[in-house]
Parts: C-alpha cells; structure tokens; sequence
C-alpha cells in the first residue's frame, strides 16, 4: 500500500509523510475531505473519502474535531451566553500555547453545561490543593468527560470554526468501537496540534503509546489543511536484527 499511496497523497505544509518511531518506518496519509458540517455522517465520510485506499493491517485516525461538528457539538459564538460563573472561572484559567481551552467564557459555559457547576467547582478545589504539592493536570483528571477537548475560535481555523467554540466529541470510545466493526480496520480518534497528542477513543488492539510518538508532530496540522483523517500504514524496519 505504501508505495501506491506515496503517488496519491501529500504531506501537508510543513510536515512529512514518513515517520521512524522505535525503529519502524510509518507512512501517515492525510486524506483530504470536503468541509465537515453537522450534516455529514462520519460513516458516510470515512467510505468515501478514506475506504477506497484503506488496506489490511492499516489504522485509520480521525480527528476528534469533525466527530464533535457531527454530534452537533460546535457552536457559533454568538449562540452561546455565558453565566456570572463562567465569566468568573474563566478569569483563572491559564491560557495554554495550544488552545484557548477553558480561559474563555464561552468555553468555561460549554463545560458548565456538560458537566455542571459542581464538578468543576470541586475539580477547582483539587487543583489548588494539589498545586500546593507542585501537581499539575488535576483539575481535568477530577473534571472528566473529555473537557480538555473543549476549545474555543481560533483565527487560522477554517470557517465557522473560526468563530465557534466546540466541546469534545461524545463516548470516543464507542465512536472508535462501532467504526472498527464497520470498516474492520483499527481506529483512532485523536485531539492533536503542534504542541501535544491525545489519544480520546481507540478500538481493540490499538497501541495508544504507539500513536501518540506516530502523530508527535501532528502531520494532520491544524489550519486549513482540510485533513481530518490519516491513513498510517507500517512500511519496514529501519533497524535490522542481528
């Protein structure tokens, strides 16, 4: 497949198509697909822009972005009214260099609403304690469901994401199952930029460690590549026994 696919497919700007990771060779395929509203099925995506080059022993990556559009979890800025307590909470947010994340009022009310005002309130407790303690990450370990997924507009975003707020994509994990079934290949749903890679759902046998060091440098970018799926097919060994 990898030879084939070469001819078809480019990197995007800035980024390679190969990867070495422990001494492998792995080819990340961007697949380009029209602009993903939420009137597109993932299913439907997936068979026509990814399944016609899809082979055995290949893994397909999504980005969790097009997954949350679908599930009508993105919305316009102007449609979002933020509380007293989202503006409150967000004032103690820092801001991190790959995302607005929570520092926003019209994130922080996303996430009140997913989760309610208790949980992040307890979760905000937890940080401050254990910040105490020099530990970081608390607060979203406590929070759960996914809330660092939650981002706000960023300018280099095509539109409306440059001017929508979107929580992340509901139950991953049963997202990456269902699609594995159906298209019998290895899925993985990922929420990646330039700084950092989460792995949010994956199917049976997936290796989460592996594709964490694959997508490392995030070869789906993050601007207006239009490339929320990757094809990553194992090409050969770098290193060769004995």
């Amino acid at each position: 497949m990898g030879q084939r696919l070469v001819h078809l497919f480019l990197p995007n700007k800035g980024k390679k198509l190969l990867i070495v990771v422990d001494g492998i060779s792995y080819a990340r395929y961007p697949v380009k697909t029209s602009l993903i509203t939420e009137r597109d099925h993932i299913d439907t995506i997936i068979r026509s822009y990814a399944l016609p080059f899809l082979q055995k022993n290949d893994m397909l990556i999504i980005s969790e972005r097009i997954i949350a559009i679908m599930q009508r979890r993105s919305f316009l800025i102007r449609d979002i009214h933020p509380s007293w307590w989202a503006h409150f909470l967000s004032r103690f947010v820092s801001r991190h260099r790959g995302g607005i994340g929570l520092k926003s009022p019209y994130t922080m009310e996303l996430a009140l609403q997913e989760v309610g005002l208790v949980r992040i309130l307890y979760a905000s407790v937890c940080t401050m304690i254990t910040k105490l303690f020099g530990l970081r990450g608390v607060f979203y370990h406590v929070v759960g469901s996914n809330i660092n997924a939650i981002d706000g507009p960023c300018s280099y975003t095509l539109p409306p994401g440059n001017k929508s707020a979107k929580l992340g994509p509901k139950n991953p994990m049963q997202v990456a199952v269902r699609l594995s079934k159906l298209f019998h290949a290895p899925i993985v749903i990922i929420d990646a930029n330039d700084y950092g890679v989460r792995v949010l759902g994956y199917s049976k046998g997936v290796n989460v460690s592996l594709v964490q060091k694959i997508f490392r440098d995030n070869p789906l970018g993050q601007s207006d590549e239009q490339t929320p799926l990757a094809i990553v097919s194992k090409l050969f060994n770098t290193i060769k026994s004995g």
